[in-house]
């Protein structure tokens, strides 16, 4: 017999003779912290959905069939639609070796024999839990790979030739190759995700996964699960096992933006992780060690924040050891024409449009426009320029903002021509945004909409 050494696998046996599960129980406790035993199969359906175990034994044969394996078939069959990873060894009589034989082709395990030698159990068992965990292993890594390969999207390059965007762009290269904790600075639609991915790209996990994750959309109650995963049966709604997001990214960069927008509470769960460098997934007892580099952006006056107290010291000590300033575009000098121009390309190729050059008085009027939605506005500016013309220069006309007015920056001096419910929304949106410093839960709070609807509409107005 082996030493005695309490594994952490959950164990579940299902068979209608109650000694038999008293036995076993108290056997296989001396190896397994978790075992737990039922006579119904009838309850399979619902213990699956709500517990994952990482070994099931089942019996083939119930009350109501005592020797044909039927049943047993049946509940295989069950137990593999609702969990096609469960590892299942049956238990079965001298006599139905055959079928236990059968059922295996069918997608059981391994089999064990009634009645049967501890040791032979505890070995079967012990086989099948590698098993279990080389299951669980391809999962997570089915998982990563879909990250990784969504995260090797084409990224656009970031362009500029102004000189503040030369200083960002020698950061950039004196910083990458380095595992340094980066923190992006900037406003709303500058491109701080580009830059993070710029970093990703010039370092020596290039070839890893980036993975990104909005920290201000993430709700309190999902906050853990998104995060740091889940065992299935943790809570109601966990059906099966998750990877959180930080552990996709392992081994990779892992970009935490808008993270002035993260609540205390969660911050303090996030420093722990950050300082240990292991998280436990929700409902396991199992820590995971983390090897990532960590970027985090946001458009908020951070140092402002830790003075108010809304946002912890030592997290940002964790989180800058290199700050990156991203310039808005109205400080970019020189550099609008050349995004235009860009975009103006994307777009035309996009829509199927003789759109190919920008006139001068195009030019002139976006680099005279103060662009509080900086890069993103710009892009769908030029996008929705692109497809209500039907010319091959794009004249100003073809833009629909009032440059004289947003040439003075403040949304409260703006005329407006009609009363069209986007403009005022627009408008709208931005000014309490403006008024609440970029704080998106503030934000939307004081406009009367969730947090998903305010940014739904910062998307849909380019800020």
């Amino acid at each position: 017999m082996p030493q005695e050494q309490v594994h952490s696998g959950k164990i579940l046996i299902v068979d209608d003779n109650t000694d038999l599960l008293k036995a076993a129980k108290i056997f296989l406790k001396r190896y397994f912290n978790q075992v737990e035993t039922e006579t119904n199969p009838e309850k399979l359906p619902t213990l699956i959905q709500n517990e994952q175990y990482d070994v099931i034994l089942l019996d083939m044969n119930f009350t109501k069939d005592v020797s044909s394996g039927v049943e047993g078939y049946f509940w295989l069959d069950k137990i593999l639609g609702l969990d096609p990873s469960a590892v299942v060894v049956l238990i079965t009589a001298y006599g139905d070796v055959q079928t236990a034989v059968k059922a295996i082709k069918a997608g059981a395990t391994d089999f064990v024999l009634k009645p049967w030698d501890n040791e032979k159990l505890l070995a079967t068992i012990y086989s099948s839990l590698k098993l279990s965990e080389s299951r669980l292993e391809v999962q997570g890594l089915k998982q990563r790979q879909t990250a990784i390969n969504k995260s090797a999207q084409t990224y656009p390059e970031i362009l500029g030739e102004s000189e503040v965007m030369q200083a960002v762009f020698d950061t950039i290269n004196r910083v990458a190759t380095t595992d340094a904790n980066i923190l992006i600075l900037g406003e709303n639609g500058t491109g701080k995700e580009l830059v993070a991915k710029a970093l990703h790209n010039r370092s020596s996990r290039n070839e890893e996964v980036f993975m990104s994750i909005d920290m201000g959309s993430v709700s309190e109650s999902l906050f853990e699960s998104e995060l740091f995963g889940h065992k299935k049966g943790a809570f109601t709604d966990a059906k099966e096992n998750r990877i959180g997001k930080f552990e996709l990214a392992n081994k990779g960069t892992l970009f935490l933006d808008e993270i002035g927008n993260l609540p205390l509470t969660m911050q303090a769960k996030l420093l722990t992780v950050l300082q240990n460098r292991t998280l436990v997934p929700v409902g396991d007892n199992k820590r995971v060690s983390l090897d990532v580099r960590l970027i985090s952006a946001t458009n908020m006056d951070i140092m402002s924040m830790v003075v108010s107290a809304s946002f912890r010291q030592d997290l940002l000590y964790r989180i800058n050891t290199i700050e990156i300033y991203l310039p808005p575009l109205r400080e970019r000098k020189g550099d609008v024409s050349l995004l235009a121009q860009h975009f103006l390309t994307i777009y035309a190729k996009k829509y199927n449009k003789v759109a190919h050059k920008l006139s001068s008085a195009s030019v002139s009027r976006l680099e005279k426009h103060t662009w509080p939605g900086n890069i993103r506005e710009l892009q769908h500016a030029i996008e929705r320029a692109v497809i209500m013309s039907n010319k091959a220069i794009i004249q100003p006309e073809d833009f629909n903002f009032n440059i004289n007015s947003s040439s003075k920056g403040k949304d409260s001096t703006v005329v407006l021509d009609q009363f069209n419910i986007d403009d005022v929304e627009r408008i709208l949106i931005k000014k309490v945004l403006a008024k609440n410093n970029g704080n998106i839960t503030h934000a939307a709070s004081e406009i009367g909409l969730t947090r998903s609807s305010f940014y739904r509409r910062l998307e849909k107005y380019g800020l």
